[in-house]
Order: structure tokens, then sequence, then C-alpha cells
């Protein structure tokens, strides 16, 4: 095997680097701005309902303009595309408090929502590409890590900043330029897109069903995991502290388990560690309850569950890397975040409906029900030794 399957050289670090550090700030703007717009909504006195609509347009935007960034991508290039999404998304932010309005909130929404699909998929095909072959698990590793890190900073950040006025605004704008520099230094490592040789978004389902379907699963089981798990924290007893802090143990673990697992990915068969994952994830969800009344048994389920399932986004991700290549790999990489919104918007309501039908332990069995649908999936691709 080529010795550049394995070796990182000076320009791949560097680009992937600059890859990583580009969506990192994007993640700390993102995760700073989604709840700073939801508290802004309800001082303009709008309904959860109406400020839950507003939210959701960021999932149609992504789902409605991300397959199409490959295409964009090959005509325009990466980086300039990249730069333009970065800009777009800088704008949008500033808009929301120029435009105090929820009738112009919803077009920033869908815009900026855009302007975030653009960079997640390029960020994302430019370190699959960029990786070493040996090595990509761990790339992955790091990036989800990073990425983590950075939507766990946002919310920091607009603690120390306040809600009010225009200052998180300006900060949230600020480090979405912070990422333009990363990639101006690295402009002569940008990938290119070949114009040929993609694929109908549909075809990468049935070509790799294990990698692309992680992305749906891990969407829903976040979104509707941690959104409704601090109200099964609440009706098992804990107090609402408590219950809180069940969100931050299982988080904690997503942060801890990608690099670990990005490193082994790289050296067994990714299908048979994603079934792994979906196993451990199920069985972890099976065990909640017995955590009912015992707070630290509970706590520690959580953060070996949130790490596993975590583990389902980096993994899968590596495993679309080694799959395809150029034009292919950027189809690839849309649908895989094309899904992940999917599993966004399919999420709390199968959760939160398992929960209502069965209460508290709904909660549990509604997520153990989405790990075993995937775990069959993936068993049969197993089991049939396909190269998906």
């Amino acid at each position: 095997m080529d010795a550049t399957t394995h070796a990182f050289d000076r320009s791949g670090i560097a680009a992937i680097a600059a890859a990583i550090a580009c969506v990192a700030v994007v993640g700390i703007g993102l995760s700073l701005s989604i709840p700073l717009l939801s508290l802004e909504m309800e001082r303009m006195g709008l309904s959860n309902t109406m400020i839950g609509v507003n939210t959701a347009v960021a999932g149609v935007s992504s789902i409605l303009v991300v397959p199409f960034v490959p295409r964009v991508a090959a005509r325009l290039g990466v980086l300039p595309l990249l730069l333009g999404a970065i800009a777009v998304g800088a704008m949008s932010l500033l808009g929301f408090k120029a435009l105090f309005d929820v009738a112009w909130w919803f077009p920033l929404r869908f815009a900026f929502s855009a302007a975030l699909g653009v960079l997640f998929v390029l960020s994302e095909f430019w370190i699959n590409q960029a990786a070493p072959p040996a090595r990509r698990g761990l790339v992955m590793g790091v990036y989800a890590t990073v990425l983590a890190l950075g939507f766990a900073i946002g919310p920091g950040l607009l603690g120390l900043l306040g809600t009010r006025g225009w200052t998180p605004y300006v900060a949230g704008a600020v480090l979405f330029g912070a990422g333009a520099l990363p990639l101006l230094l690295a402009r002569g490592l940008s990938p290119e897109i070949p114009r040929k040789g993609g694929r109908g978004f549909l075809s990468y389902l049935r070509v790799a069903p294990s990698a692309t379907l992680a992305a749906l699963v891990y969407g829903a089981v976040e979104t509707g995991g941690f959104a409704i798990l601090p109200i099964y924290g609440l009706r098992l007893g804990l107090t609402a502290e408590q219950a809180a802090g069940l969100v931050s143990l299982a988080a904690l673990g997503n942060v801890l388990f990608q690099i670990p697992v990005g490193l082994l990915s790289d050296h067994v068969d990714r299908r048979r560690l994603l079934l792994a994952a979906s196993a451990v994830g199920g069985l972890g969800a099976l065990m909640l309850p017995l955590g009912a009344g015992q707070p630290l048994l509970l706590g520690a389920i959580l953060f070996v569950w949130g790490g596993i399932a975590g583990t389902l986004y980096t993994v899968g991700l590596a495993h679309l890397g080694a799959r395809f290549t150029g034009a292919a790999l950027a189809g690839a990489n849309a649908a895989f975040l094309v899904l992940y919104n999917v599993g966004l918007v399919l999420g709390p309501p199968i959760v939160g409906g398992g929960m209502d039908l069965a209460s508290p332990h709904g909660f549990a069995w509604s997520l153990a029900l989405l790990f075993g649908a995937y775990l069959v999936v993936v068993g049969l691709r197993v089991v049939r030794a396909s190269p998906a």
C-alpha cells in the first residue's frame, strides 16, 4: 500500500485544519444564534407554535438546497462557494436584528440555513478528500469532536454577551467572518469537484445505506433524545437542574467517544462498527428505565449511550469517504446532510410521541426502536457482504 494512504503530509494537514477550523467557527456561531433567535421571538410575543415553525424552516432549507450544492460548487469552485456562504451567513445574522419583524425572519432563516448547509457539505467533502485513507476515521473523529465543542461554546458565549441589543448578533457575524481566515490561508489547497461523476440523490441510499442512513438515525436520536431527555428526567422525579444535567452527560459522552471510535474505525470493517454502535445504542436506550430512581446509574448509561450514538455520524462519514471520490463524494456528503436534516425533523415527534403513548419509558423504547430499525438495515448489508 502507498505510504500516502497512511501519512499526513504538510499540505494535507493544512487543508484538513482549514476545513475543520471553518466548520468549528461556524458551529459556535450557529449554537449562539439558535437560542438567541428563539428568545427574541418570545420577546416579540410569538406563540410557541410560531417559534417552532420558524425554527423548522432551517431543516426545510437544508433539505431543499443541499442536494444542489455539489453541482454549483463544480461550476463556481469549492473555495468561492464556501466564502460566499460565510458572507451570506454573517449578513443574514445581522439582518435578523436590522429587520426585527417575524415576516422578514422566515426568508432570513431560509438563507441563513442554506448558507450553513453549503458550509457543512463542502467542509466535510474537503476533509474527506484530504484525509489519508488509512487515517480517515481519526480525522473524522477530530472533526466531530471540534464541532461538538463548538456547539457547546456558543451558548456559553451567549451567557457572557447577553441576549439583548446588537452585541450577540455582531459577535455571531464576526465568528462567521473568522471562519474565512483559515480558508484563505489554505486557498491553494481547496479541492475541485468534477462536473461529471456524481449520482442521483436516491442512488446513494441504494448504494451505501449503511453510511447514509447513519446520518438520519443520528439526526433523529440527537434532536429527539436531547430535546425530550430533560422532560424524561422530570417524569422520573429529578429536579429541573438534575434533568438538564442529563443532557450535559450525554453531550460529554458524544465529545469524548469520537476520536477513540474514529481511530478504531481505521482498523476494522466500518459496517461492522456501525452495526455494533446501533446494537449498543439500542441496548443502552432499553437500559434507561433501570436508572429510574438511581441518578448515578442513569447518568452513567446516558454518558455511554450519548457517546456511542454520536459515533454513527463520525463512522458513517468516514465510510462515505472510503466508498466515493470526486463528484460522487460531494454528492454523497450532500445526501448525508439531507438525511441528517430529515432525522432532525422526524426525531422529536417520534420520541415525544413515544413518551406520550407510554409515559415515561416510551421515551427509551422509541429511541431503541430507531436504533433497532437501523440495526436491521446494517445487519442485512453485513450478512450479504456487499461493498456498501
